[in-house]
């Protein structure tokens, strides 16, 4: 069987699949199937065993369900699946959900469920239901990521040095594809595409997103690891900031709070990588991506869906006004997004 046959949100092929492969038992009673929706580039399914196991099997698109065309290669399931592994390894404990399984011929992999009661970050975000907490811990994992990796980096560079996942599902869509949209930030973005391609420094993971983290216990879990690779940490921060920065914006009512959180984030991020060998330039290419990120997301082939038309409108305005008068301090650049008559 090929990967183009099997469709694992086809509940009959999943169960077929999982009994001919003796990831499931004959005897054991048929699980509990559910599609899980809101991703773009995968299919997801909750598998629930009888005897009260729960798996998540995520299986690569080639063509992700965005409404600008978007391609990228299936096999980076394998990639996801490495990453799992290794950051199972770097990130703090019970952070990242264990590896069940992989299926290099099916695109697909199969990861512990995390266990009910949970939250996902980005609902939590948009009902104002946060707290201080929560980026705190966001800024220590991503630190303590890239800090432990930076240590590793003998044996890690070597492992993850192959980019093209993060060429296709973040440099070309968010970037490239962007400043061919926006003239007016063509000439920024490229020479950041030429920056980030140059800076090899420690493990990224390239997807911090609000709708790829869960909270269990007050934890925050991550998951979706598929665009990891030896990089630029600095895309890491921006990537996150641009996410809390958007929802700032279209937050009036949460903007003060939220317009602190990226201070609480980065002070927790500097207390664990203050000595690390990227510190010196991060803040400089930190601001970089973040404005970048900022405008790929109401102008790249993946778009904020929350923001209206009047919003994106306004947060592409507000960012080329920076890009064109760079802010030189993290702080600058916050206040820059989040001031009421910039929104």
């Amino acid at each position: 069987m090929t990967s183009d046959v099997l469709d694992i949100e086809q509940p009959d092929q999943l169960l077929n699949y999982l009994l001919r492969t003796g990831r499931i038992r004959a005897d054991e009673g048929r699980p509990a199937m559910s599609v899980l929706r809101g991703g773009v580039s995968n299919r997801t399914v909750l598998v629930e065993r009888a005897g009260g196991e729960a798996w998540v099997l995520k299986q690569a698109l080639a063509k992700l369900r965005t409404p600008a065309d978007w391609f990228s290669d299936p096999s980076r399931a394998m990639r996801e699946a490495m990453g799992i592994r290794r950051l199972g390894e770097l990130a703090p404990p019970e952070t990242i959900p264990r590896l069940v399984f992989e299926d290099a011929d099916h695109h697909l992999l199969a990861m512990e469920a995390v266990p009910q009661p949970y939250d996902n970050f980005k609902s939590m975000l948009l009902a104002g239901r946060f707290e201080d907490d929560h980026f705190r811990q966001l800024g220590s994992l991503i630190a303590t990521i890239h800090r432990a990796a930076a240590d590793r980096a003998d044996e890690l560079a070597k492992e993850f040095d192959d980019r093209t996942f993060f060429e296709s599902l973040r440099l070309e869509p968010y970037y490239l594809y962007t400043a061919e949209r926006v003239p007016e930030a063509a000439a920024y973005l490229r020479k950041l595409v030429d920056d980030t391609r140059a800076r090899r420094m420690t493990l990224v993971h390239g997807d911090y997103s609000p709708k790829n983290i869960l909270v269990h216990d007050g934890r925050l879990i991550l998951l979706d690891h598929e665009v990891v690779h030896w990089g630029d940490p600095a895309f890491d921060l921006g990537f996150a900031l641009a996410h809390i920065l958007s929802k700032a914006r279209h937050l009036p009512q949460h903007r003060e709070r939220l317009a602190e959180a990226p201070t609480t984030f980065l002070t927790a991020y500097i207390s664990i990588a203050s000595d690390a060998p990227f510190l010196p330039e991060l803040e400089w290419f930190m601001i970089q991506h973040t404005l970048a990120c900022l405008l790929a997301r109401v102008a790249g082939r993946s778009q904020l869906e929350y923001l209206t038309d009047d919003e994106k409108a306004r947060q592409q305005q507000v960012v080329l006004q920076a890009m064109a008068d760079l802010p030189f301090t993290f702080r600058d650049l916050v206040d820059r997004i989040t001031a009421p008559d910039g929104a």
